[in-house]
């Protein structure tokens, strides 16, 4: 019912139950019948003030979830790769381990087998680097993969150490010592598997050193140039996050 139709009906109201009495007697009830309703709408309002108030909370509170939804999934996959990298270490460790015992123990090592010895030394030390930053000891990782690059520069092993020397730096917060390494990759090994996800911290190094616009473009760059890839789809949440 309307405002004007409830003013009328109390109105009418007023004037029926009146009927009889003196004009100043009717005049008084009517007054009294429309200050009445004056308070009911004003209730009315206060109410559908109170729930247009408490719709937009919702709506906002909905809005600020998904954000954080989104947020948590493009984590969890960023995350989840990591894991990935670093279980393919482990199972590389298992197997050196499963097929030590079938080597000729007594056997002399010809000259020729030397670098095979050098590359089994390359594994493991790199190996062992990993290990310390899989038990979160990001500092001791560190030193270890920064080691190994300076010891074995023609490792194949190389990009997937700086990589991992520079997740260990990120990991510790100092974003300006992480962005270097990634930024190596990109420079000298660009068919490198970690290319990609080297790309993706880098631009997160960027931003996490308050360098919005760069890492803004960096974002782009791989949401354009390299769709449908797990870090296109984290570059394109951390766009969405920055309100672009």
């Amino acid at each position: 019912m309307t405002n004007r139709a409830m003013l009328s009906t109390l109105s009418l109201a007023g004037v029926l139950l009146c009927v009889g009495c003196s004009s100043e007697e009717r005049l008084k009830n009517v007054e009294d019948q429309v200050t009445d309703l004056k308070v009911e709408i004003f209730k009315l309002r206060s109410q559908m003030e109170d729930s247009n108030k408490k719709a937009a909370e919702d709506r906002q509170a909905s809005e600020v979830s998904r954000t954080q939804d989104r947020r948590f999934q493009a984590d969890l996959q960023e995350t989840m790769r990591q894991l990935q990298d670093s279980t393919r270490v482990l199972n590389n460790r298992l197997g050196d381990a499963a097929s030590a015992p079938r080597r000729p123990a007594a056997r002399p090592q010809p000259a020729e087998e030397a670098p095979a010895a050098s590359a089994s030394d390359d594994e493991k030390a790199f190996n062992s680097a990993v290990l310390d930053y899989n038990r979160g000891n990001y500092a001791l990782a560190a030193d270890g993969l920064a080691l190994f690059i300076k010891a074995h520069p023609q490792s194949a092993r190389t990009p997937d150490a700086l990589f991992y020397l520079g997740l260990s730096s990120y990991n510790q917060k100092a974003y300006d010592k992480a962005q270097p390494s990634f930024e190596r990759i990109l420079k000298e090994y660009p068919n490198s598997n970690q290319f990609l996800p080297a790309k993706l911290k880098r631009a997160q190094c960027l931003l996490k050193q308050g360098l919005k616009p760069a890492a803004i473009k960096a974002f782009k760059e791989i949401t354009d140039s390299f769709r449908g890839t797990p870090e296109a789809r984290t570059a394109k949440q951390e766009l969405d996050d920055l309100g672009f």
